[in-house]
């Protein structure tokens, strides 16, 4: 009884010993991807994002050339306002006395 117990026991831990090698497909696979991901260069690009806000009177604020909109603002505690163009606020009240909208660029650093 007692060898029996011993050799179950012995057949059950070599068992789960070879149960846990390393040698699947998935994991050999795997391994040959992180291989050929050593031998690539991936150096993205450097991205600069710069803000700037531009205020006018009336209801019409413009960003300068090669910036978008990204918020906008009114006066007289406008709340509605609209975008034209990505590069206009327009606030839509029927009373404004100024407008102000915030532009962003999107710039690749050399």
């Amino acid at each position: 009884m007692k060898s029996t117990c011993c050799l179950l026991i012995t057949i059950l831990l070599l068992h789960r010993s070879i149960g846990n090698t390393d040698c699947s497909l998935d994991s050999i696979v795997d391994e040959r991807i992180n291989e050929a991901l050593q031998d690539l260069e991936f150096n993205p690009p450097r991205l600069k994002i710069s803000c700037t806000s531009v205020t006018s009177s009336g209801r019409l604020a413009s960003c300068p050339v090669g910036n978008v909109v990204t918020g906008c603002a009114c006066g007289y505690a406008c709340g509605s306002w609209d975008i034209r163009g990505e590069t206009t606020c327009h606030c839509q009240c029927s009373v404004v006395d100024w407008a102000a909208a915030r532009c962003c660029r999107v710039t690749q650093q050399g």
